[in-house]
């Protein structure tokens, strides 16, 4: 298993609590970079908005590229996901920016390709916004751009969404037996998401859930993955799974009610609550999320990592026995409970199993 976590780049992730101790600045985020890789933490993810979806829109958040590349020169071993939406960074370019801050960490630079959902904060940048089906279609052509000029020495495209004439793209990311290009991560539980994913991606993150409802899916994304390679006539790389968690380590279970109660009173009129209607609006879930849910950023307390250190270890096992090898973590204040959950549950070499 392979343990991740969110950069909180938005200040924290509950909507609820105004100050999580942990502010929006680089000295934070650099200081847990650099702090995570000590504690036993593979990679970070870096979302990707321009306005703070959690403390709402008039609160300080940071920019997930210009953050990211600063953290790739000041990290050593430290993954760096970077979300990207296509609607935001024409293929090209940010084809070129992505293979610079590879070269700048040494290969240690990953994508997480998300299809953007939020309708108002394209408004306010004054970004087209497509509708569902029709961000995939951009999604997938984005990818085929991207994907060629990080392979190819010269490269022409045309299509609906993106052209390109004679691209050069030089230097090229660096290439590894085990890693030829970065690594493309994304999520979606709508048709057209998963059908994307297993033909031009490498690795299928979730939302918080439980293992019963992971195991399914991903169950369903190897079978996707499997008619994609026929389909293409090429043997594509299994597909790696992730899955994202809100983690609460305490010693006693009635501690962590507690602080489950704590976190997920949230209710009409908090800083975070009025872009609840825009995400329901423009996603396609496979089950109705509850406000409670979504207190906690993306449904984190579903995955259940949370109970003593042996009740979360035990979560960890039952995830990685239904396929998955990858946890992405987020907590309150994210450094000191990332403090806990190494010394508790990693370190302690309690969850450590093989992915099935």
């Amino acid at each position: 298993m392979r343990y991740g976590y969110w950069m909180p780049v938005f200040g924290g992730w509950l909507r609820n609590v105004a100050d999580e101790q942990m502010d929006a600045s680089w000295e934070y985020v650099s200081n847990l970079a650099r702090r995570s890789e000590e504690l036993g933490y593979d990679i970070t993810l870096i979302a990707e908005l321009l306005l703070n979806d959690i403390k709402g829109i008039n609160a300080p958040s940071l920019d997930a590229w210009s953050t990211a590349a600063a953290l790739a020169a000041v990290t050593k071993t430290l993954e760096i996901m970077v979300a990207v939406r296509p609607s935001f960074h024409p293929p090209a370019l940010l084809a070129k920016q992505a293979a610079t801050i590879d070269r700048i960490s040494n290969g240690r630079l990953s994508l997480n390709v998300v299809s953007a959902w939020w309708k108002d904060e394209a408004r306010r940048y004054g970004v087209a916004f497509d509708e569902h089906d029709d961000r995939y279609a951009r999604t997938s052509e984005w990818l085929d751009v991207v994907s060629t000029a990080w392979r190819e020495p010269t490269m022409n495209y045309g299509g609906k969404y993106y052209t390109v004439d004679e691209l050069i793209l030089e230097p090229k990311p660096l290439a590894r037996p085990e890693r030829p290009r970065p690594t493309i991560y994304a999520g979606g539980e709508s048709e057209a998401a998963r059908q994307m994913i297993t033909r031009q991606c490498d690795a299928y993150v979730m939302h918080g859930d439980p293992p019963e409802r992971i195991a399914p899916r991903i169950t369903e994304m190897r079978r996707l993955r499997d008619q994609a390679s026929e389909a293409l006539g090429v043997e594509l790389p299994p597909l790696q799974f992730g899955v994202a968690g809100y983690a609460i380590v305490r010693d006693s279970t009635e501690d962590v009610q507690e602080e489950i109660s704590r976190i997920t009173a949230v209710s009409p009129g908090t800083p975070g609550y009025g872009n609840y209607a825009d995400w329901i609006a423009n996603t396609r879930l496979e089950q109705q999320v509850s406000v409670q849910d979504y207190s906690v950023s993306n449904r984190g307390l579903r995955a259940g990592l949370t109970g003593t250190p042996e009740q979360v270890a035990a979560r960890v096992e039952e995830f990685a026995n239904v396929g998955v090898d990858l946890l992405l973590l987020q907590c309150s204040p994210q450094l000191e409970e990332m403090e806990r959950f190494s010394a508790q549950v990693i370190r302690a070499g309690i969850g450590c199993v093989a992915a099935a």
